[in-house]
């Protein structure tokens, strides 16, 4: 494989001249056969990678109960395109511009939920320390930031139940108008996204960035 020149200024330094492309053809697991291309930055390292399938997918869903320890093992692939769903926590993580996508299982999923939401669970504690000396006018504040503290701590406790014997059950989705994404499970159900849902989601960075995720 070799280096092509692309004429066009990198997009993180904008010197010209610097960007350069790698494309091959290779089997990518749970995937199938993709165009892998990577564009890079041969002055300040800026690289992205881009997996293009050899087949079309429909934009679709895959909805999975999480219902037991055995369903917490289910693969689940997450391309940049995909918004992720915990419908019984309202959570969603929807792809940004610098979104990547993973392969990784329920289990490493509902993970990086649970850091997301503990990260915001500091943030509210540390806004409580700063208003313990505040005055009465404040205390509506403070009720709201208790109010969140208290939510936020039963969402990491239900994601650290799920799949437990006994537990509230959790619904994992994955929406993608790509539809590259997929969860890998006899009970994980798929259909095809409606109209509506296609105008409502993004469609994430492009090109996309794929990873190996490592929780798993």
């Amino acid at each position: 494989m070799q280096e092509q020149p692309v004429d066009i200024p990198c997009p993180i330094c904008s010197i010209s001249g610097k960007v350069f492309m790698i494309a091959h053809v290779e089997e990518i697991p749970y995937f199938g056969e993709h165009t892998q291309v990577t564009v890079m930055c041969h002055a300040c390292g800026w690289r992205q990678t881009d997996f293009i399938p050899a087949e079309g997918k429909n934009p679709g869903s895959w909805r999975l109960p999480i219902t037991s320890l055995e369903t917490l093992s289910a693969r689940v692939i997450r391309s940049s395109s995909c918004t992720i769903k915990v419908h019984e926590l309202d959570l969603e993580v929807a792809p940004g511009s610098n979104a990547t996508g993973y392969v990784s299982n329920v289990e490493g999923v509902l993970n990086r939920f649970k850091d997301i939401v503990t990260m915001v669970l500091r943030d509210v504690e540390s806004e409580l320390l700063e208003m313990a000396g505040a005055k009465q006018s404040d205390e509506a504040a403070k009720a709201e930031a208790l109010e969140a503290l208290g939510r936020l701590n039963e969402m990491v406790e239900l994601i650290e139940a799920a799949g437990k014997k006994g537990a509230s059950p959790l619904t994992l989705e994955l929406l993608d108008p790509h539809g590259h994404s997929m969860i890998l499970h006899d009970d994980a159900i798929h259909r095809e996204l409606t109209e509506e849902e296609l105008l409502a989601l993004p469609v994430g960075p492009d090109p996309a960035v794929f990873s190996k995720d490592d929780s798993d």
